[in-house]
């Protein structure tokens, strides 16, 4: 009785604080706001006259290099962003202050100062830190910036929760950095050192895809949307207001942290890298295909969108009906049970059916890794095989570099090498292709968040060559570099771990103690699927 009182006392606390913050912080008024839209006359860019230079083979195909590699990646930003004559449209879930984070941000800011006009789309969830250099870099009268679903309490910023929850778990996840109307780049990586390799550890495996051609235009309309909705404030009715000359601090922190060896040494590889003179030469092999974009309804930030309006129907559409085989890529994959069910379905009508996500090594948010766990023996006795991401190497406790998606053939395009490289120990990618036909690359997670919650986009790509090294990937690499994860005659989950010894078989979840393997089964009997 005394324990239901407390936590009656608690639920009393929690609300009136929240009633509070509401009245103390209320949201600013959403209107007016400006009224802009993505430049349509820019064939005459440099960017422009150099797409237009190149083939496609067909008309209506895009021309789609895969960015396979973290400082490949950054590279691509950095190069869009010099190229950039007339617009950059920037839209992400997470942008940190640290290396990488801060020399995207002058690359954008000497873009501006060159008359670019930039528009920069955030979540409000993932710019910890970052307050006063955005609210800075928004004074500047060439780039605007807009937050999404924004906490209008900034310390600490997770008390907003009390006062409104339902708007603030829903969160933009996309991801998309545009120039000109003419380039554009989407796929999982969010601004940060580790996912573009400027640090040695908590590294993510992770994958992109800069596009040309028609589908471009779909990503900037794409961006128009979600910069009107209701749920993009300007910034600087949210940020706190700082000195005019704040916005100098920018170039001050880039260059003391380009100073640093390890930055100094970072700086210098992306500027070695055989991409960049590909690029500035126009010799970068491309991939031409045709391209659909899937996305949210940004009205799904509010939860006001309809059905037919988000991601997930729409991806069905255009994948169409698997009849060989699916292979699946997901760092946060949480099925639930209608996601047991369909791909038990596939697997009861012959489909081959195979999965790669983090192991709860590799993984680095425990609570979705329950809302996995649990769902396991259903998908194995189903017949979908499963891998998972093997962790840092317990010998000696470093990271392993890996080769985790097979060598491709074709054009190149990014399809030779690895599609998933780095020397990393998370699995962030999200990508799944369908009978050797068809990929789809972009910011989906396989989970009830990106589902039902948060916002996403993505692309799909009608290549064989391109679906084929996702699928290749499975026959080899991936088994050498993940644990299987297999139902021995007990009906117990069984790990397996191909070394150059033989297969090490382990009983217990690799890596866990048990006091883990208790909270991950504590976490997956918690009613909050839901949330992940």
């Amino acid at each position: 009785m005394l324990i239901l009182q407390c936590l009656g006392a608690l639920a009393v606390l929690l609300l009136a604080a929240g009633i509070a913050i509401r009245l103390l912080y209320p949201l600013p008024a959403l209107e007016p706001r400006t009224s802009s839209t993505h430049f349509t006359d820019t064939a005459a860019t440099p960017l422009g006259r150099g797409i237009a230079r190149l083939s496609p083979g067909e008309a209506g195909h895009s021309g789609l290099h895969m960015l396979k590699d973290g400082r490949e990646a950054f590279a691509a930003r950095i190069l869009l962003a010099r190229a950039a004559v007339r617009s950059l449209d920037i839209q992400y879930y997470i942008w940190h202050g640290d290396l990488s984070g801060t020399l995207m941000l002058k690359a954008v800011r000497e873009a501006a100062d060159r008359g670019v006009r930039v528009r920069m789309l955030l979540d409000d969830n993932g710019i910890a830190g970052m307050d006063a250099v955005l609210a800075a870099l928004d004074r500047h009268p060439n780039v605007e910036i807009r937050l999404f679903n924004p906490f209008v309490l900034r310390r600490p910023k997770m008390l907003g929760y009390l006062a409104d929850f339902p708007r603030l778990n829903r969160r933009m996840h996309n991801k998309s950095f545009t120039a000109d109307n003419q380039a554009t780049i989407i796929g999982g990586r969010n601004i940060g050192d580790e996912y573009f390799g400027a640090r040695d550890d908590a590294l993510f495996v992770d994958l992109d895809v800069l596009a040309v051609g028609p589908i471009v235009e779909h990503a900037s309309s794409d961006f128009d949307r979600y910069w009107s909705s209701r749920s993009a404030y300007p910034a600087d009715r949210i940020l706190p207001a700082v000195p005019v000359d704040e916005l100098g601090g920018l170039s001050r922190q880039a260059s003391l942290a380009g100073r640093e060896p390890a930055a100094r040494a970072y700086v210098e590889a992306i500027r070695s890298l055989p991409f960049i003179d590909q690029t500035l030469a126009g010799t970068l092999q491309l991939e031409w295909a045709p391209v659909r974009m899937v996305s949210d309804d940004p009205a799904k930030g509010i939860g006001k969108a309809p059905k037919e309006g988000l991601l997930a129907p729409a991806l069905r559409e255009a994948v169409g009906d698997p009849q060989r085989e699916v292979r699946l890529v997901s760092g946060y994959f949480v099925p639930g049970q209608a996601g047991v069910d369909a791909f038990s379905a596939l697997a009861a009508r012959g489909v081959d059916v195979a999965i790669f996500t983090n192991a709860f090594e590799a993984t680095d948010v425990w609570v979705v890794h329950a809302g996995y766990a649990e769902r396991r023996k259903a998908l194995l006795k189903a017949g979908v095989r499963l891998f998972e991401m093997r962790g840092p190497d317990r010998a000696d406790g470093q990271r392993v570099r890996r080769k985790l998606i097979a060598t491709g053939s074709g054009s190149g395009a990014g399809s030779e090498g690895p599609v998933l490289r780095s020397s990393g120990s998370t699995l962030h990618a999200k990508t799944f292709s369908v009978d050797d036909e068809r990929l789809f690359i972009g910011s989906f997670n396989f989970d009830p968040r990106s589902m039902h919650l948060n916002t996403e986009l993505g692309f799909v790509i009608e290549s064989p060559v391109l679906a084929a090294t996702v699928s290749r990937a499975f026959q080899v690499e991936i088994p050498a570099d993940a644990y299987e994860v297999v139902l021995a005659e007990g009906g117990q989950l069984n790990w397996l771990e191909r070394t150059s010894g033989g297969v090490r078989v382990h009983v217990t979840e690799p890596g866990t103690s048990q006091f883990q393997r208790w909270g991950i089964s504590v976490l997956s009997r918690l009613p909050i699927e839901w949330l992940l």
